[in-house]
This record gives structure tokens, sequence and C-alpha cells, in this order.
């Protein structure tokens, strides 16, 4: 399979307060790459030579090793453009599901001090284990990534992300960043999730 760029452009033009075109342009180019070297290791694994794995260096090993941060990468982006938008629209159950946690506010404060931690990327989830809302700090694509949890909200916290138009102000774009939430999109993957552990969900990439 090769993996297309999806087409962001509808966040261009003021659609997203506070970003320029300039800042989302950088950011697209960044993660097409990302789909470029997916998409390139994958066809090199349908032939390297898996026999002689080794620590130090082989290239098998090594494809294996960058496979998920290409992977997650892209991945990860198109979750955080595909929650851009700003609008009001949570569901109930969302709503109910926050409420929980301690509400809204709650949830994007502990979201936004996540995201100040360093460079990387903050969640927003739906723990697997125990049904709640969690809110992760990770590091790099390929490190740190919780299992058994449903990404419901993505914000990146890397520079490339807000330098061109915030400088080092990371606090800053964070802010900005809280402001242009899609919440319609944030409570279809929530509703999605729950029907795909009752067996019934569909993979939403690209809807927005």
């Amino acid at each position: 399979m090769t993996y297309e760029p999806m087409n962001y452009e509808y966040l261009r033009g003021g659609a997203i307060k506070g970003f320029s075109d300039s800042q989302l342009e950088l950011h697209f180019t960044l993660y097409k790459g990302y789909l470029t070297k997916l998409n390139e290791i994958e066809e090199k694994l349908i032939s390297a030579n898996n026999s002689k794995p080794n620590y130090s260096f082989n290239e098998y090993s090594e494809l294996k090793r960058r496979e998920a941060v290409a992977f997650n990468g892209s991945f990860l982006h198109e979750l955080y453009f595909e929650n851009l938008g700003a609008d009001t629209q949570t569901s109930p159950e969302l709503e109910k599901a926050m409420d929980a946690q301690g509400g809204v506010d709650k949830i994007l404060a502990d979201l936004k001090a996540a995201a100040l931690g360093g460079p990387g990327w903050a969640l927003l989830t739906q723990n697997r284990r125990d049904g709640k809302l969690h809110t992760y700090f990770v590091a790099e694509h390929h490190l740190g990534m919780p299992i058994d949890q449903d990404l419901l909200l993505v914000l990146d916290s890397w520079e490339h992300a807000f330098m061109v138009d915030f400088g080092m102000r990371r606090s800053d774009y964070i802010n900005a960043f809280l402001e242009n939430i899609k919440w319609s999109q944030v409570s279809r993957r929530f509703a999605n999730a729950k029907l795909r552990h009752s067996g019934e969900g569909l993979h939403e990439r690209g809807i927005h």
C-alpha cells in the first residue's frame, strides 16, 4: 500500500485563528515528508534480508527501528490537523465523560501542562483499561506512546508547529490551539471508539 497525503488546504486563509498560511505550509510539508519516508521504508521492507538482524547495524533492523517513527509521525499529524477547526459541537456523551474527569476546563489545563513539559505531543485519550479520559505527554513519535488508548485530541508541541507564528512562545501557541479545537471531530472520535469496541467502528482517516 502507498500512503497518499491528505488535503488540509481548507485550514488556510485564516480558518484557524492565529495560524498563518506560512506556518501551516511548513507543517504540511513536514507531514508529507513523514509519509514519503513511511512509503520508502515499507517498500524496502518487502525485500530486505531479515536473516541477520543486529543491534549495532543491519539494514532490516534499522528499517524496523525507524518504521514506527515514520508511521506515528505521519498519522499523529493527520489527527492533529483534523482536530483543528474551532467549533463547539461537543456531543453529550463526550461532555459526560469530561465532566466525570473534572470538566473540560480541568482536562484542557492538564493537556496544556502536558504540552508545556517539552517538545513532543500532548494527547487526550480514552483509556481502554479503565474507560476514563486521560492526558499524556509523548516526547517522540515512537517512544512513550501509551498502549490501549483511543486518541481523541492530538496537540503537536514540537517547535515546527509554532515557530513561524509564535517564535519561542510555546504557551501562546498552545492557548491558540485550545481556541481552535474542532470539538465535533473529537466527539466523532469518541463515538467511533465506542463503536469500535463493540465491533462496529470504522477507520476515520480523512474525516473532517
